[in-house]
This record gives C-alpha cells, sequence and structure tokens, in this order.
C-alpha cells in the first residue's frame, strides 16, 4: 500500500515539474481580451504562445505577439510586429507605409483616417500595432517596444473549437 501511494506521488510530483517547466519556458495561453486585434482575433479567444520562438531568432514583420505592455509591465498586450529595429515607419491617412513602401493588411479592420510623421525603428525594438487600428492602444501611444518585453509569439487560437487554428 505504501508503495503505491509513493509511486502515485512521484508520478504527481515529476508531472507536475513537467508542466512547470514546459509553462515557463516553452508555451503558455494567453487569453485575448477587448477588440484591438479584431478580426484576426476575438475577445474572449484562448491562444498558445510559443516562448521560445524568439530565443534564437527576433520578431518578423507580421508576427502576432504578446508582450508586456511598456506602460504597465505587470500587464500583457497583444499586437502584430508591423516594422523592426531600423525600419522607418508611417502612417497616412490610416495606411501604413514601412520604409516607404505601402504595406498590404488584408488583416486590418477599420484603418481609420489619422497620420503618424516618419519615424525610425531603433535597434532592439519593435513598432506594433493593433489590427483594428481604431481601437487599439499601441507603439502610437507607447512608442517601439524593447525586445525584452516581447513574451512569445502567438501560434493558435485553441479555445473556442469553432475558432481553432493557426493564427495567420
Amino acid at each position: 500500500m505504501m508503495d503505491t501511494v509513493k509511486d502515485i506521488l512521484e508520478v504527481v510530483v515529476t508531472a507536475l515539474i513537467i508542466a512547470i517547466l514546459i509553462r515557463s519556458l516553452v508555451v503558455e495561453t494567453f487569453l485575448v481580451e477587448g477588440p484591438s486585434m479584431e478580426p484576426t482575433l476575438m475577445s474572449g479567444e484562448r491562444l498558445l504562445v510559443s516562448k521560445i520562438a524568439y530565443r534564437f531568432g527576433t520578431p518578423k514583420r507580421g508576427d502576432v505577439v504578446v508582450l508586456r505592455y511598456p506602460l504597465d509591465p505587470s500587464r500583457d498586450y497583444i499586437k502584430r510586429v508591423v516594422a523592426v529595429g531600423g525600419d522607418t515607419v508611417e502612417l497616412r491617412l490610416g495606411r501604413l507605409y514601412v520604409n516607404g513602401k505601402l504595406m498590404e493588411e488584408p488583416y486590418v479592420h477599420q484603418p481609420g483616417l489619422y497620420n503618424m510623421s516618419p519615424i525610425t525603428v531603433p535597434k532592439g525594438t519593435v513598432f506594433v500595432l493593433g489590427d483594428h487600428r481604431t481601437n487599439s492602444e499601441d507603439s502610437r501611444s507607447f512608442g517601439p517596444v524593447r525586445l525584452e518585453l516581447i513574451k512569445g509569439k502567438a501560434l493558435l487560437i485553441i479555445w473556442p473549437p469553432k475558432a481553432m487554428g493557426f493564427i495567420k
């Protein structure tokens, strides 16, 4: 009887340690809150985020990332990388230009009519925007995001079942 309890305890403790290691080093779930990434991601969807995606590389234009909010690192945000270090980014009548080239963004919901003067994204940072540009707090308000604040790359929608799939 005692051996059985010991065996069960060993299995449970081992599984718990493995789960903690995976969550802290490999993947994490993230709950989308708010409309800033519509129509790509809807509020209430749960995502699987790769925490190792950028251990051996850096975010690329188009990646959807989870980041620590620069003005309050205890909060997490989800946004799309639109420019990387060294790029010049500009908005004209809601249209995104990177290095002077108009970017095709089929995922953008309501681009708006705002303008933003060109800025050069510093090395070691990325410029992020929400897909719902008229309802997103992003690099337009808090500036480029330091790479250390990027928690991971959003890969999959895992909940609800009808929305399951890879993030485009």
